[in-house]
C-alpha cells in the first residue's frame, strides 16, 4: 500500500542544468536550476522554470535568450556553487574558472568546458505562480567530440549527466543501461495489428 507524501515536487529525478544569459551590461552570468525539461519536438524546445528573484530571470527577460549547459558528474561541484551564489554580487564565472563563450546565435553565453549544450531563443514565457516558465526554441546543439557515438549523436555513457533528487536534495549519476527505447516493450503481447506508438 502506498503512502501520501502530500502535494509536493517529489518526482525523481530532474535534470541539472547550468543556464547562461547576459545581464544589461553584457557581463556572462550562470545559474544552476532543475526545473526543466524538453516541452515541444517541432520546433524543438525546452523549458526551464525560475523565480523572479532570480538574477538569470532579469537577465532571460531582457535577451529573450538563454543557454542550457548539461552538468555532469565531473562538473557536479560547480554546477552545485552556481545554483547557491547569486549573479547579482559574484560573478560565477571568474570563481569557478569556467570559461563562457558567445554564442554567435542567441544573446547568450555558454560554457566551454561543459560537453553539452542548447543555444535557446525565448518563444514565450507563462506565470506559474511561484516560478515563471521560460520556453526556448533550440537552434542549435553543441557537442564535444569526446561525448558523442559513431553516429554523431551524444552518448549518455560518455557524457555521463547528473541528475537531482528534489525535496531530499542530493545529486546523483545515471545507473545501468537497461535496453533501446521503443523496442524492449514490444516483448509485450499486443494484437498483431498494432504497432508501437511513440508518447512524444
Amino acid at each position: 500500500m502506498k503512502k501520501s507524501l502530500g502535494a509536493k515536487t517529489l518526482v525523481f529525478p530532474t535534470p541539472v542544468w547550468v543556464v547562461g544569459s547576459y545581464d544589461q551590461e553584457g557581463k556572462p552570468n550562470i545559474m544552476t536550476i532543475a526545473w526543466g525539461g524538453i516541452c515541444c519536438s517541432k520546433p524543438p524546445c525546452l523549458n526551464i522554470s525560475l523565480r523572479k528573484a532570480t538574477y538569470t530571470y532579469e537577465c532571460i527577460t531582457m535577451s529573450r535568450s538563454f543557454t542550457v549547459n548539461v552538468a555532469t558528474e565531473n562538473n557536479i561541484i560547480m554546477a552545485d556553487y552556481c545554483g547557491t551564489a547569486s549573479g547579482r554580487t559574484v560573478n560565477k564565472f571568474a570563481a569557478t574558472g569556467l570559461t563562457p563563450v558567445r554564442s554567435e546565435l542567441v544573446d547568450a553565453p555558454y560554457i566551454e568546458e561543459f560537453p553539452l549544450i542548447a543555444e535557446c531563443r525565448l518563444l514565450q514565457t507563462v506565470d506559474l505562480g511561484l516560478h515563471t516558465m521560460f520556453i526556448g526554441e533550440i537552434l542549435d546543439i553543441k557537442a564535444d567530440a569526446a561525448v558523442l557515438m559513431e553516429e554523431g549523436l551524444p552518448d549518455v555513457e560518455k557524457l555521463r549527466p547528473a541528475v537531482f533528487g528534489p525535496v531530499v536534495r542530493t545529486y546523483h549519476g545515471l545507473g545501468e543501461y537497461l535496453g533501446p527505447a521503443f523496442t524492449i516493450g514490444q516483448e509485450i503481447e499486443r494484437p498483431k495489428d498494432e504497432l508501437p506508438k511513440r508518447e512524444h
